[in-house]
C-alpha cells in the first residue's frame, strides 16, 4: 500500500482538528464564552432563590425580583443584574462565531448583546420602592415613577424584547439546519415569555411570580441554547 507523506503529492491535504459531530470546530475561547452564557440564566436565578429565602418581607407573588435591588443587601441583586449582563454579551460574541455564515448570523448575536447591554443598565438603575418592600416602603404601588426607576423599567423591556426576538431568529437557524426540536423550543420560548408578562400586568396579585416564571423560561432558553452549541455547533 502506498503511504503519503506530507509534501509528497499536490493533492494531500492538511486537516485541521476533527469538528464536533455534525458541525464545526470549536476554538477553546469560543467554548468558554458559550459557557459564560450557559452560566447566566442559572447564576441569575440561584441568587434571586437566595434572596428571596433571606430578604424579610420578599414576596415572590407580588414582588419583581427587581426589587431586590433595594435595601441594605441590594447590592446583591445589582451585581446580579450586571454579572448576568456581562456574561450574555461574552455569549453574544461567541454566537457571532458559531452563526457566522448563515440564518441568524448577524441578528442572532446582536439580539443577546442588546440583552445583556439592557440587564447591565436594569443593574445600575434601580425601581421605586412599593408594596411594602424593602420593610418600611409604602403598602401600595409608587404614585409616581422616578427617573431612575423609568430608565430601569425601559432596560428590562429592551432586554427582555430583544431575547424574545433572538428567540425566533435563532429558531430560523435551527430550521434551515434541520435542528426540528430547537426550534420549536425557540418558537415556545418566543410565545410562551410575553404571554406571561402580559398575564403578570393584569394580574397584580401574582404579578411577580408570573414576571419570574416568565423571565425563567427567557432566560432559561438563552442558558440552554449556549450550552446546546457548545456541544453541536452549526
Amino acid at each position: 500500500m502506498q503511504t503519503l507523506t506530507q509534501g509528497s503529492s499536490p493533492n494531500v491535504k492538511k486537516y485541521a482538528q476533527p469538528a464536533a459531530a455534525g458541525g464545526q470546530a470549536l476554538s477553546p475561547a469560543t467554548r468558554a464564552l458559550l459557557a459564560a452564557g450557559a452560566a447566566s440564566g442559572p447564576l441569575f436565578y440561584g441568587l434571586a432563590a437566595i434572596q428571596m429565602a433571606i430578604r424579610p418581607g420578599f414576596d415572590i407573588r407580588r414582588h419583581a425580583i427587581s426589587l431586590l435591588s433595594l435595601g441594605d443587601l441590594g447590592w446583591i441583586q445589582i451585581a446580579s443584574f450586571i454579572l448576568t449582563g456581562v456574561l450574555a454579551l461574552l455569549c453574544a460574541v461567541a454566537l457571532r462565531r458559531v452563526l457566522r455564515g448563515g440564518k441568524a448570523g448577524t441578528w442572532g448575536p446582536l439580539l443577546i448583546g442588546v440583552y445583556g447591554v439592557g440587564l447591565i443598565i436594569g443593574g445600575l438603575f434601580h425601581p421605586d420602592p412599593g408594596l411594602g418592600f424593602p420593610p418600611g416602603a409604602p403598602a401600595g404601588m409608587p404614585t409616581s415613577m422616578s427617573a431612575q426607576a423609568g430608565v430601569h423599567s425601559l432596560a428590562f423591556y429592551l432586554a427582555f424584547l430583544s431575547l424574545i426576538a433572538a428567540s425566533f431568529v435563532i429558531a430560523r437557524r435551527f430550521a434551515a439546519e434541520g435542528r426540528g426540536a430547537w426550534r420549536a423550543y425557540s418558537l415556545a420560548t418566543g410565545i410562551v415569555a410575553p404571554v406571561l408578562i402580559v398575564l403578570g400586568s393584569t394580574n397584580p396579585g401574582v404579578a411577580g411570580m408570573l414576571f419570574a416564571v416568565a423571565g425563567l423560561v427567557a432566560f432559561g432558553w438563552a442558558s440552554a441554547v449556549a450550552a446546546y452549541l457548545a456541544r453541536h455547533p452549526f
